[in-house]
């Protein structure tokens, strides 16, 4: 005989992270305060569908570990998560990709952070420059004396949140790339450009984009600009900082911050050899029409986009080094100088 299970117990409401579910929050006088957003469009995860009824199982599952973690005052990664899971519910996890997609759900279903279920942010970010860092009872970091290494983004965002900050830059710069921003780093650009210089090695994490916004509302009065490649990867990289993601959308005022294109850009490409220029991927079109599609895109941004597009071609940062190691610095000099950014 076939169980009978109340509606509020075999139905589970969840925002929808689906791109058809984007609103913009749009700032009234300029575009500084545009974030992305979820609307009040919900879709189901229920039991009484098999197809659906792992997913319906997930949701509580990690609940329940997210309630075992925050009674024991404990704060776990995504990893540490799944491995946990993995082990006490190995019927319902086998892949990391299931933890986070449950995890979004979760979020989805209590209109909370995942920082507040108990969940922290692996953090790849790295930050460098005229910005010194206190950590509550510890000694003040200097910024500017880390290397090219940098200092290490915890993914603790409470920590983060704690930290006491101070500075005499003038701009936070965003780098695209671990290796432009070890050579920045190396040559001590901070000390030509009075900066602050954060990378997340690429995409960036939540933990980065923390710190960058907590800097932004901190240092108000310091612009902050991206240094990307020239390929539809790079502007969905910038337009992530700026606006935040369709998967983080109820959180994402939390991290969006008003982001300037410093380069590289279309009218950079004069600078650079024919031969350095590469040819479009499948993957680059893929980008550039999820882009296309999207609300939040900037005119001058779409504009680039479809330059790169129309000419099939893309361009990395590294290609500036064909006048030289050093000119790096001077490139991005002079285009802060002349205020040369969208």
């Amino acid at each position: 005989m076939l169980r009978r299970y109340p509606p509020s117990f075999r139905d589970l409401l969840l925002i929808n992270r689906k791109s058809s579910n984007r609103r913009v929050s749009q700032g009234l006088l300029t575009d500084d305060d545009t974030w992305i957003f979820l609307s009040r469009s919900f879709c189901k995860r229920t039991l009484m569908r098999a197809n659906a009824a792992k997913a319906f199982i997930r949701v509580w599952k990690v609940m329940e570990m997210c309630f075992k973690i925050l009674s024991q005052e404990k704060r776990v990664t995504q990893r540490e998560l799944f491995y946990k899971l993995l082990c006490v519910s190995p019927d319902c996890f086998s892949s990391q990709l299931q933890v986070n997609r449950t995890i979004q759900d979760v979020v989805g279903l209590l209109r909370c952070s995942r920082y507040s279920l108990g969940i922290m942010a692996s953090s790849r970010g790295i930050v460098a420059g005229r910005l010194l860092l206190q950590e509550p009872d510890k000694e003040v970091v200097d910024c500017s004396e880390c290397g090219s290494s940098g200092y290490a983004i915890s993914g603790d965002l409470d920590l983060l949140d704690r930290l006491v900050m101070k500075t005499d830059a003038r701009y936070i710069i965003i780098v695209e790339k671990h290796a432009i921003f070890q050579r920045l780093a190396e040559d001590r650009l901070f000390n030509h450009i009075p900066s602050i210089l954060i990378t997340a090695k690429g995409y960036p994490d939540i933990a980065t984009r923390f710190l960058l916004h907590r800097m932004s509302r901190t240092f108000p009065e310091l612009p902050i600009m991206a240094l990307v490649d020239w390929n539809p990867a790079g502007l969905a990289i910038l337009c992530t900082f700026k606006f935040g993601s369709i998967g983080m959308g109820l959180e994402a005022y939390r991290y969006a911050c008003n982001v300037k294109w410093l380069g590289l850009r279309g009218d950079d490409l004069q600078l650079l050899p024919e031969e350095s220029l590469v040819s479009l991927k499948p993957r680059d079109l893929q980008i550039a029409k999820s882009l296309m599609s999207s609300e939040t895109l900037q005119e001058k941004h779409r504009e680039e986009l479809a330059l790169m597009v129309q000419s099939g071609k893309r361009a990395e940062i590294e290609a500036l080094y064909f006048h030289g190691y050093d000119y790096l610095g001077k490139y991005i000099a002079k285009k802060i100088v002349q205020a040369n950014y969208i």
